[in-house]
């Protein structure tokens, strides 16, 4: 994989910033079915957000060293470590259903699920 350009990593940086793009950014990757990617993705944001792995570390009150390990290529995150990096970024784990709603079933003013029919 080529290493991105300065410029790139600033913009990259500034944009995950904010946590409505982070949670796409992550969503999207995570959508793509690439656990590396979604890894990678996940290590992005906290370096956006937190400054890298030291600060989100500290954020979770998780080893730095698993941490890295965790969020590495071959590293392999528990549901329980997860959740802790999300809830650090400012995120949370989301289920939903595979394909968007069923037409029975439309979203209410406040986004929540309701029965239509």
């Amino acid at each position: 994989m080529t290493k991105a350009s300065r410029a790139f990593e600033k913009t990259r940086q500034t944009i995950l910033q904010d946590p409505q793009a982070a949670a796409l950014y992550l969503e999207e990757a995570l959508e793509a079915g690439d656990t590396e990617a979604f890894k990678l993705a996940l290590r992005n944001v906290a370096e956006a957000r937190l400054g890298g792995i030291a600060g989100l570390a500290q954020k979770t009150d998780l080893n730095r060293e698993t941490l890295y390990r965790t969020l590495s290529e071959r590293g392999n995150p528990t549901l329980e470590t997860l959740s802790k990096v999300l809830h650090a970024l400012g995120l949370r784990v989301s289920v939903d259903v595979a394909g968007g709603l069923p037409p029975h079933v439309q979203p209410d003013a406040d986004g929540h699920s309701v029965q239509t029919g």
